[in-house]
């Protein structure tokens, strides 16, 4: 079970990895090239020859339906003069460059290179056709790997993997999913959302609620971190890791309360049904009534209500929802903010190889009745434009830019997180350091 753990040595990292050039110019040989990344979900390749296009630092990859129950991954690049094959998503029977018209087939073999005798027969299939990526599947997620020596996915994922398998993601699908380009580096998006400590400093409005205290473990390259009591006493409310329980003098309302925030301010983290059910609590329930009485009278009606309209919660026993917590930090660009019928998911990406730019996108994805997922695309939302992104989001935003601004002053010393809360912070750069083969975070002091 998660707790309260003290063991964790303080550290120190200085700011190389979200400012130096050098650093920035680096990573694509030494991390991006060498780890798997989720590219797409696979409802995003239904029908053969749907297809997307997915770009890290100056790779570009096309993945591809290439065959019923086939998925395919190869260099998104024209085997002629190096021009980009395609852009963004859509649908193909092939692949043709718009330069010199060579094309390729879904399996990435060239079929047609135009006036080929001028070769005299010196153009080998093998160096023409488009070289071939890694790709597998897991949580409904398409995962790349630039690495042909990589070890399989199943493998660089654990322990996550097998923690997260009872949540069944692969069943989820998206309610609403929007991207921007960010000024700060990918590590500095990356990190504000790993974490619970910042909320008292960042979104005080939501501690009116629920406390938001917690532990953190890490688990190999990955990392996670669950709700907790600060008083050490206390034991741990399972249910807690699910939904916070309520707050002062009625748990009842401050539930409810809760629910109605995360759904108007985060648009996530919860879903109509936990809103709907929260809503008649003080009608179920008698005043008085303690607070983890309420907490499993409204999970127990929210979970009646889904069965109603079509939707099954995953059999998970509660000590392993504990266990998991609230949110995992998957090595090294993704965050999954995960509850029994839904996940928040952030992916961030570096611009190029700018220290100082990044690809931030979010997603949140539902169990919806059979038929009845919404029709969902990718939007590009400016991250400044009133209402374009849910109020708590452009909260973080805010720190996301005044923190790339500070790390390069000449006064910062060096990052030390929360040894307790922070410990997915420390573990990412630990695991960055081992791959970059640059300087491991230091012991505090």
């Amino acid at each position: 079970m998660a707790g309260k753990d003290r063991s964790e040595t303080p550290v120190t990292f200085g700011a190389e990895a979200f400012t130096s050039p050098d650093y920035a110019r680096a990573e694509p040989e030494h991390l991006w090239r060498k780890v798997w990344q989720h590219v797409a979900r696979e409802e995003d390749l239904v029908e053969v020859g749907d297809y997307v296009t997915y770009d890290i630092a100056d790779d570009t990859i096309l993945i591809v339906r290439s065959a019923p129950g086939e998925v395919s991954a190869f260099h998104n690049v024209c085997s002629h003069r190096g021009r980009r094959l395609a852009t963004g998503c859509g649908r193909a029977r092939q692949f043709r460059c718009a330069y010199h018209a060579w094309r390729y087939n879904l399996r990435g073999e060239c079929v047609h290179v135009l006036d080929r005798e001028d070769w005299g027969g010196t153009l080998k299939q093998e160096d023409i056709d488009l070289p071939r990526v890694q790709v597998d599947t897991w949580g409904g997620w398409v995962w790349i790997t630039l690495d042909p020596d990589a070890v399989p996915l199943r493998d660089f994922l654990e322990p996550a993997a097998s923690m997260l398998d009872p949540y069944a993601f692969e069943k989820m699908r998206y309610r609403w999913r929007q991207w921007c380009h960010f000024d700060c580096n990918w590590k500095v998006a990356m990190e504000a959302f790993i974490e619970t400590y910042h909320v008292e400093g960042t979104h005080p409005q939501l501690l009116r609620f629920a406390d938001f205290y917690t532990w953190s473990r890490e688990g190999g390259l990955h990392s996670h971190h669950g709700f907790d009591e600060r008083d050490p006493d206390r034991a741990l409310n399972e249910n807690a890791t699910i939904t916070r329980t309520g707050k002062g003098a009625d748990p009842r309302r401050s539930i409810a309360d809760l629910q109605v925030e995360l759904i108007e301010t985060v648009n996530a983290s919860t879903t109509q049904t936990f809103v709907a059910a929260a809503a008649r609590l003080v009608d179920e329930l008698p005043e008085g009534t303690p607070a983890d009485e309420v907490m499993a009278h409204f999970m127990a009606s929210a979970r009646a209500d889904d069965a109603a309209r079509g939707v099954d919660w995953p059999e998970i026993d509660p000590a392993h929802q504990a266990d998991c917590g609230i949110s995992w930090h998957l090595f090294p660009n993704m965050s999954l903010g995960m509850g029994l019928t839904f996940c928040l998911v952030y992916r961030v990406r570096p611009l190029g190889t700018d220290p100082n730019r990044c690809i931030f996108e979010a997603a949140f994805l539902e169990r919806y009745p059979e038929g009845q997922e919404p029709k969902t695309q990718w939007v590009e939302a400016d991250p400044w434009e009133p209402g374009a992104w849910p109020p708590v989001l452009v909260q973080d935003f805010d720190n996301m830019a005044q923190v790339q601004r500070g790390m390069r002053a000449g006064g910062f010393r060096g990052c030390r997180p929360n040894p307790v809360q922070e410990r997915p912070v420390s573990n990412f750069h630990r695991n960055l350091a081992r791959y970059m083969g640059s300087g491991a975070p230091k012991p505090a002091g």
